[in-house]
């Protein structure tokens, strides 16, 4: 499949979301903007946060430009007061949290050897913080109103490790354990509870100064391209939708099978 091709905009639709509410965290950028958009093309009113106001504000603009509704918080989620501000404003506004898609985090890692205190309560807790944060308010908040989804944007990096990303490749691990926590404690409650864990992903339009970098990136890749942000949406609305209606505590590798193969492309052993 050429650029060209996986550019274009994705078909696939899922009428059961139709008019129901979303809580999408990390949406001032990258694959949370492409989660938000698509599910917003299948008509869901959205809760938008991110910490940066501006970004994240500039966004819901375009979204209410293309007549989806929507509104924005500005938040960090690594701290209780940020989630329950944020949770507390969605719940207020819809009254009902359908589906929670935790997306917000911290990219920022270092090697294990300097990975010092400062740096792993930025990275691994942070990125923990995120999600369980705003998982545990909307879970009550779901179990009370008889059920609902929740997906958590894992990575490639919580089953393979990146080369100096120990505390972020670490905490994907972990959430990939609470996925199948929270699936089996909150299953008798109508909740599902399923990961998405995205490998390369172009968030930004490809510049003819990065095309020999994204040639290297993506010649270990099978497929051969990175994702787009909105295939990350689409296997996010397929975990959501009565599609997945029998999916949970799973973690769905969207990579290109770059997680399938032992090694790259032109190595034998």
């Amino acid at each position: 499949m050429g650029e060209e091709q996986a550019a274009r905009r994705i078909s696939a639709t899922f009428p059961d979301l139709a008019g129901k509410t979303a809580l999408v965290s990390g949406t001032s950028r990258g694959i949370g903007c492409g989660i938000a958009e698509f599910l917003g093309r299948q008509e869901m009113k959205l809760a938008l946060c991110a910490r940066s106001a501006e970004a994240g504000e500039a966004f819901a603009g375009k979204l209410r430009s293309m007549n989806i509704e929507c509104f924005f918080v500005q938040a960090d989620l690594a701290t209780p007061e940020g989630a329950q501000r944020v949770f507390g404003e969605a719940v207020a506004r819809y009254e009902r949290i359908d589906l929670l898609v935790n997306n917000a985090a911290n990219l920022r890692s270092r090697p294990i050897l300097k990975l010092d205190d400062r740096e792993y309560r930025a990275s691994f807790e942070a990125n923990m913080r995120m999600v369980y944060g705003l998982s545990y308010l909307a879970a009550r908040h779901m179990v009370e109103k008889g059920g609902g989804s929740i997906v958590h944007l894992s990575s490639v990096g919580g089953l393979r490790a990146h080369h100096g990303l120990s505390g972020y490749d670490a905490s994907k691990g972990a959430i990939d354990a609470l996925t199948r926590s929270m699936a089996i404690e909150l299953a008798e409650h109508g909740i599902r509870v399923n990961a998405v864990a995205p490998g390369l992903t172009l968030t930004r339009t490809l510049r003819p100064e990065w095309a020999e970098k994204y040639k290297q990136q993506t010649g270990g890749i099978p497929l051969g391209r990175a994702a787009t942000p909105e295939e990350i949406g689409a296997a996010v609305a397929f975990l959501a939708s009565d599609a997945g209606g029998y999916v949970t505590g799973q973690v769905l590798y969207v990579d290109g099978g770059l997680t399938a193969q032992l090694t790259p492309p032109g190595i034998n052993i």
